[in-house]
């Protein structure tokens, strides 16, 4: 009498029990809905660490770059502070502060340490590693050329990489789908993929009419071959028994490829778009440096000429801001392409 009571008794107990063991776990890891007290106030300490380390070496720093960088820090301080004291009534803000606060105060952490050293200690060579109030004056100064020089980056790279994915895609399916177009195609695959995109720049200077369209052309050439290799590999891996299915219900060849081995070939596909994005940052730097009269990799060249180390600096800091976000934007495609596999990796 007592066995069946007692058995919907503990089913009915399990979950509540799996709860708690869940909120336990994400209350212990720092990483739960409410956030302590100490990772509350960890970008806030960091914030005021920075500013005394800034106020102790800033006597031997340029008076505007001692002005712009302590209203930066005293910016991240009143932030902060305002986050920490808003985050009960603002659930969305609550979550990600208790996620992303440790990470923000070691990055102001850092940002103190890197100008104790080279501001402060002087360990590092002048002008090679200026410290970051420099840095951070320079991109305040040439903000105008840095803007432009983003948007000519960003207009090459689109085109480039766009072009490159279309073809690719289409050889890709072809060479994965037909075998004729595969005893063709792999043997050019094999000899001119591997040779990065970078060694052929001297021959798209002498072969195209402008720097622009070799930029192009390159930026294409190193987003084609790794997204031909995953497509093909992803059409040519399509189980079988997908393929019978639809040939048993009456699917033509049109229908196969395109409503059966690309969508099967999906996951490939976008490895090879992430290999692509990645080659592709560095083939468009390469490129700027040597035919454009523009663009961050222009910039980089420029700066570096005239011995300006903090605009190189700069320069770097809109390069990792400027391609973090067209990542951040292809893996938000990806996880609405794929939806089964959303969350598998975050970025």
């Amino acid at each position: 009498m007592n066995n069946p009571l007692a058995h919907i008794k503990s089913s009915v107990q399990t979950p509540s029990s799996a709860e708690k063991t869940g909120d336990a776990v994400s209350g212990g890891s720092g990483l739960g809905s409410r956030p302590r007290v100490r990772t509350l106030l960890a970008t806030p300490l960091a914030a005021w660490i920075a500013l005394a380390v800034h106020r102790m070496v800033s006597k031997a720093e340029p008076a505007a770059d001692t002005r712009s960088y302590t209203v930066f820090l005293g910016a991240i301080l009143a932030a902060s502070l305002v986050a920490a004291a808003v985050q009960p009534l603002w659930p969305g803000l609550r979550r990600r502060m208790a996620h992303l606060c440790p990470i923000f105060a070691a990055a102001v952490l850092l940002l103190g340490l890197w100008e104790g050293i080279t501001s402060g200690l002087r360990l590092l060579p002048l002008p090679y590693f200026p410290g970051p109030a420099s840095v951070l004056q320079n991109l305040l100064n040439d903000r105008v050329l840095l803007f432009d020089s983003t948007w000519h980056s960003l207009v090459l790279l689109l085109s480039g990489y766009v072009l490159g994915v279309v073809i690719a895609l289409i050889t890709g399916i072809c060479i994965g789908w037909y075998p004729l177009a595969r005893y063709w195609g792999m043997p050019v695959l094999k000899v001119i993929g591997p040779i990065p995109a970078t060694a052929w720049v001297p021959l798209a200077m002498v072969l195209s009419p402008s720097g622009t369209l070799s930029a192009v052309g390159l930026v294409a050439l190193a987003v084609w071959f790794p997204v031909t290799m995953l497509t093909i590999s992803g059409i040519a891996n399509t189980r079988a028994s997908y393929l019978d299915v639809a040939r048993t219900l009456g699917a033509g060849q049109k229908y196969l490829i395109l409503r059966v081995a690309i969508p099967a070939a999906m996951p490939s596909i976008f490895i090879g778009l992430f290999m692509g994005l990645g080659t592709s940052f560095l083939t468009l730097i390469v490129a700027e440096t040597v035919g454009v009269k523009s663009g961050l990799g222009w910039y980089v060249s420029w700066a570096q000429g005239w011995a300006e180390y903090g605009k190189v600096y700069a320069a770097l800091v809109i390069m990792a801001a400027f391609f973090s976000t067209i990542m951040t934007l292809l893996f938000k495609t990806r996880d609405r392409v794929l939806v089964w596999q959303k969350g598998t990796i975050k970025w």
